[in-house]
């Protein structure tokens, strides 16, 4: 589909909703209610909520965007920083005209979403930062893996890294969901997701962590891999009166594998 210049067209999707394409990033609106903003990770896009939409449209106007550089917003051009797409998310919230929603960030996305909290504080009622980080290089294996992912990466393409990440870092999956993963991470763009990648290694929120004044939902797995638990209780500690719930058991993909207990945390503390 065509980026649009200054306008809006709406098309039907085959799950019969609409899907809305404007000229800032493509997204998709479900429900009626207070809004929710939901943002993806790196390499995946806002396909990733499927499986919660309708039960969280039950109760919110659920806006779903790809991020710069990400599926259907890959047309967007550079920068990634998370800076600019916490600048995306701001700009398509006016445009909305969604003064201040509730926001959750799943992995990248809770980088983005603490800059965007950061920059824009009027727009972010309420903060939900699941299976994330205020800086993800800071111990030896992740300034390693940090340094070493852009590289195979490139060398393999995105199908083929997808394939390996889902086959090493998502072996709790059953068969379908994780082809489904795999499916959402191969249909991206080699070039852009090295460069987004790179952006993230820069990510550092721990001096400004204290400027984050909504109420603010830390959400973690307790055998998360990809990003341990010392991650999100440097979140914890450093967000004034956030809470903390770990999920007991759940890895980086709890939002899948623990669907149940992942929206009643959600939920509650929305509600």
């Amino acid at each position: 589909m065509a980026k649009l210049r200054g306008l809006e067209q709406r098309f039907p999707s085959s799950q019969g909703r609409e899907v809305l394409i404007s000229d800032l990033l493509y997204f998709t609106d479900r429900g009626s209610g207070p809004p929710l903003l939901l943002v993806h990770g790196l390499m995946v896009t806002g396909e990733m909520f499927e499986p919660l939409l309708d039960q969280f449209a039950t109760r919110h106007r659920v806006i779903v965007p790809d991020l710069r550089g990400h599926g259907r917003s890959r047309a967007l051009p550079p920068p990634y920083t998370v800076r600019q797409l916490a600048a995306d998310l701001s700009r398509l919230l006016d445009h909305l005209g969604i003064e201040s929603t509730a926001v959750l960030g799943y992995s990248q996305g809770g980088a983005i979403v603490q800059q965007l909290a950061l920059d824009h504080p009027e727009q972010c009622g309420r903060l939900v930062l699941a299976c994330t980080y205020a800086f993800n290089m800071a111990t030896p294996r992740e300034r390693l893996e940090g340094h070493v992912v852009p590289a195979v990466v490139r060398a393999l393409g995105p199908r083929r890294f997808a394939k390996l990440a889902v086959s090493l870092g998502a072996k709790e999956l059953a068969q379908e969901r994780a082809d489904w993963l795999a499916g959402l991470m191969a249909d991206q763009d080699r070039r852009l997701m090295v460069s987004a990648w790179k952006e993230t290694m820069s990510f550092d929120s721990r001096t400004r962590l204290a400027e984050i004044a909504c109420p603010t939902l830390v959400v973690a797995g307790s055998k998360d891999q990809a990003v341990p638990m010392h991650h999100a209780q440097m979140l914890h500690d450093g967000i004034a009166g956030s809470r903390l719930a770990v999920v007991d058991g759940a890895g980086h993909t709890l939002i899948w594998t623990h669907q149940h207990d992942f929206m009643r945390l959600v939920e509650e503390f929305l509600q």
